[in-house]
């Protein structure tokens, strides 16, 4: 079982940039697939980011170039690094874990049901 706590969101203007962290209460380098998904009022939750089991990185095509997933081994932490941001990234950002994902190297094959760790969430507001 992991358990997971995020930090880090909140409000911004357009342009401006924010780092997201997800602290876990175990080591999941290499065992876990790591994701950021965000969910806007209205909207589905949809995947932004992954790092595979082999440490490699996926992005959604809508923030790709704008954002950087990263996990610090001795901290047992995944990042989130977001810049240029836009009013259309405002959602709620949460992190999951979960050992099982097929696909975890490419988020655009992933939904929310893959995943059976969540965190609480935390709120990113981009003001234009």
């Amino acid at each position: 079982q992991v358990h997971l706590v995020e930090s880090g969101g909140g409000s911004v203007q357009a342009g401006g940039s924010l780092k997201l962290s997800c602290a876990a209460s175990k080591y999941t380098a290499g065992s876990y697939c790591m994701a950021w998904f965000r969910q806007a009022p209205g909207k589905e939750r949809e995947g932004v980011a992954t790092i595979a089991y082999d440490g490699t990185r996926s992005y959604a095509d809508s923030v790709k170039g704008r954002v950087t997933i990263s996990q610090d081994n001795a901290k047992n932490t995944l990042y989130l690094l977001m810049n240029s941001l836009k009013p259309e990234d405002t959602a709620m950002y949460y992190c999951a874990a979960d050992p099982f994902v097929s696909g975890c190297e490419l988020v655009t094959l992933l939904v929310g049901a893959d995943f059976i760790y969540w965190g609480q969430g935390t709120q990113v507001t981009v003001s234009s």
